[in-house]
């Protein structure tokens, strides 16, 4: 129990630089009193403790806002960043290092006794917000972007975005890397389509086009600075 403290306060440092101090992240990190609270939850469950397991965990939610059934099976160095909002059910299996911020929710969409929840394989990032339901699987290494509805299989190392969940990128990331540095930017992807179905608008009227639409998308979207002008985009068309 000991060993496995020890292990989720040290991924707590390598994964939130906002942790100072292991005092700080003992006392002031609910995510962590989640988990520490499900250990034992689980532990007592896998003993065939009637009650007791349960009593725990809603206990634990009522403190931290963290909800995860006792049968879930966690790994080892799982992070669950500000916590509340956070749902795992029953059947839910978590990998090692696995990143999950706020208002996450592994649930099921049947009511079948049997594995109905989603499989988080290692080293995956799942937004804040996202839903990941039913017992599909996600990759090693995979990216869920916030507020994401995952609804089907995704494999390793994909960048995951949307509602349904669309894989817009894989083979991305094998590690975790910084958390927000890979999901893309959701205006600008509104931006893309717009401009591509733009020019497909006067490719058929038969608009004699002297600029290709992904390099206007270039100059209007991909500013050092993060600031795009829609207006001033598709005036100068």
């Amino acid at each position: 129990m000991f060993k496995r403290l020890r292990e989720d306060v040290k991924a707590i440092f390598e994964k939130d630089p906002a942790a100072r101090g292991t005092l700080e992240v003992l006392l002031c990190y609910p995510g962590l009193h989640a988990l520490v609270a499900h250990r034992v939850a689980h532990f007592l469950h896998g003993m065939n403790v009637p009650l007791l397991p349960r009593l725990i965990s809603h206990i634990a939610r009522f403190f931290t806002g963290v909800e995860i059934h006792p049968g879930a099976k966690l790994g080892r160095g799982v992070v669950i960043d500000h916590g509340m909002g956070v749902v795992i059910g029953e059947t839910a299996e978590i990998g090692d290092g696995v990143l999950i911020y706020q208002g996450v929710s592994l649930g099921g969409v049947s009511l079948e006794r049997g594995k109905r929840h989603p499989t988080i394989e290692k080293n995956v990032v799942i937004g804040a917000g996202a839903k990941v339901l039913g017992p599909i699987t996600i990759g090693e290494g995979s990216l869920v972007g916030s507020g994401a509805v995952v609804v089907k299989p995704v494999p390793p190392g994909s960048t995951v975005v949307g509602i349904p969940g669309r894989i817009i990128a894989s083979e991305r990331l094998r590690a975790v890397g910084p958390a927000g540095e890979i999901l893309p930017d959701p205006d600008t992807m509104v931006l893309q389509c717009v401009l591509r179905r733009l020019e497909q608008l006067e490719k058929h009227a038969g608009y004699d086009c002297e600029q290709k639409a992904e390099d206007r998308h270039k100059e209007c979207v991909f500013h050092q600075d993060g600031v795009s002008d829609l207006g001033q985009c598709l005036s100068s068309r």
